[in-house]
């Protein structure tokens, strides 16, 4: 029993202070052009992602908050952009990278994405069947 104590201790410590853990892109993160900020947290083995801010928060429509206007499904298009899940099933791909879906509230569509996360960047690649990508960087704000 000390024995296998002895042997997982180690082991456990040696996962909790891995390199993975440490590429995991949580936190707060800005868009480069400043449209939107959002935070990147972990949801299990996932990653997620919510928004948690707007350069342009009030709709010029109707002088309210933002909401999801274009979704697909009339019952959700009520819900507020702020705190808004963006980062469907985004599960590990390697070093520093999560493959899943993204929905772009923008256009109510949701599209498969990689998050891949060096440094003080985070890249988001949106693909629409693998060849039509977009890509937004966004920088750490905390």
């Amino acid at each position: 029993m000390i024995a296998t104590a002895a042997v997982a201790l180690p082991t456990l410590l040696f996962a909790a202070l891995s390199p993975a853990s440490a590429s995991e892109p949580n936190g707060t993160w800005a868009m480069q052009n400043g449209k939107v900020t959002v935070k990147v947290s972990n949801c299990g083995s996932n990653l997620c992602a919510r928004i948690v801010g707007l350069k342009e928060p009030i709709s010029k429509i109707d002088g309210k908050p933002k909401v999801d206007r274009e979704n697909p499904d009339p019952s959700l298009r009520n819900r507020p952009l702020m705190g808004l899940s963006i980062l469907v099933g985004m599960k590990p791909a390697g070093d520093g990278q999560w493959k899943g879906a993204i929905y772009n509230p923008d256009d109510g569509k949701t599209y498969s994405a990689t998050v891949t996360h060096k440094g003080g960047t985070m890249k988001v690649k949106g693909c629409v069947a693998a060849v039509l990508c977009k890509t937004n960087t966004f920088v750490k704000v905390n």
